[in-house]
């Protein structure tokens, strides 16, 4: 993790990214801040203001805890059998080894539980989650999470990676995380091969907006270029990319690096998080209006994560229905076709 992270309330304010306002201390008492050197000087740039500026830096807002917002808003608690394992699907399951991040989203729905109170793994924990994947063949694809579990260095993820790879039944390693984005100069060589230890790595990237990717362009390039597949993860969010320019430009720019985009989240119902969510018929309808701008390899899936730890499900656009014995088709300009079948 980057030696130069500004993880405080005073850090942000003698950094000028945030005003000394009092009312802030409660929103840090409670949910976690940091940001690299990386993403501060980016919030330089951007003036304090904009896309970055909103996903990164606390604001009172996030004191406003609607009624339907939870601390766990996608059930993790229901699936875990043991500390640091979710287990919701019967082919995978989630491997949360760390709970630091080398940022902190204002809007993550693992905000309760990430931070430097948040639960982490010891030794004999980390060994009991890959000895619970051990006793389950029924698993085939591991997603290392947390916290981000690229903050491990390369001497702690290597043996993690090689402990999981020596599990015959486990096919794919999944790697979910920001670092590419908010702290490039920690991709190096040493942690691109401990990714490699293993099972067929893929990487997941979380990005929200095309401006992240500025400044990340070698690194994403030297993890594809190892031969490690990316893939992305965005979260709909307002203010930040729930206009059409701002989702274009996005998948666009993720294309042309060879990231191919995955999933767009709907926000989920994370505690003071309301200020973020957008809703689902809007982004339904921005959905809609990128298929014909873009290539589909440029669409990821729309997705919603049921509150209560029901699973994800695709909540795009319905472009066919049933009509008696044909189908009433929309194509990509919205215009009505019938067709048999």
């Amino acid at each position: 993790m980057s030696s130069t992270s500004l993880r405080t309330l005073d850090a942000l304010v003698q950094a000028e990214l945030v005003p000394g306002d009092p009312e802030l201390v409660a929103v840090v008492q409670r949910f976690a801040v940091g940001v690299t050197e990386h993403v501060a000087e980016q919030l330089r740039q951007e003036g304090g203001a904009g896309p970055l500026a909103r996903q990164y830096l606390p604001t009172v807002a996030e004191l406003d805890i609607q009624p339907q917002e939870r601390a766990d808003p996608i059930g993790d608690a229901a699936h875990a059998p043991v500390p640091g394992i979710v287990h919701r699907y019967p082919d995978r399951v989630l491997l949360k080894a760390v709970h630091v991040c080398p940022v902190y989203c204002r809007f993550c729905f693992r905000r309760e539980q990430v931070g430097p109170d948040g639960e982490m793994l010891d030794r004999a924990a980390l060994d009991a989650a890959v000895a619970y994947i051990a006793e389950n063949p029924g698993i085939r694809e591991v997603i290392l999470s947390g916290g981000d579990p690229l903050v491990m260095s390369p001497g702690r993820l290597a043996p993690l990676v090689q402990s999981i790879g020596a599990l015959p039944h486990v096919d794919l390693l999944r790697i979910h995380t920001r670092v590419p984005v908010v702290d490039p100069a920690h991709i190096t060589p040493e942690l691109i091969a401990a990714l490699k230890g293993g099972p067929t790595p893929w990487l997941v990237l979380h990005v929200n907006h095309a401006s992240e990717l500025v400044g990340a362009e070698q690194a994403i390039a030297d993890l594809v270029d190892a031969g490690i597949p990316m893939l992305s993860q965005s979260v709909l969010l307002a203010g930040v990319n729930d206009e059409i320019s701002a989702l274009e430009e996005l998948f666009r720019s993720l294309l042309k690096l060879r990231v191919k985009p995955y999933y767009l989240h709907q926000g989920d119902q994370a505690e003071g998080t309301g200020h973020f969510r957008v809703p689902i018929a809007k982004g339904q309808a921005l959905m809609r209006a990128l298929r014909g701008r873009v290539s589909g390899m440029a669409l990821p899936t729309y997705m919603l994560d049921i509150p209560g730890g029901f699973g994800k499900v695709p909540v795009g656009p319905v472009y066919a229905k049933r009509d008696g014995e044909h189908w009433q088709v929309l194509d990509p300009q919205g215009k009505g076709h019938q067709v048999p079948g």
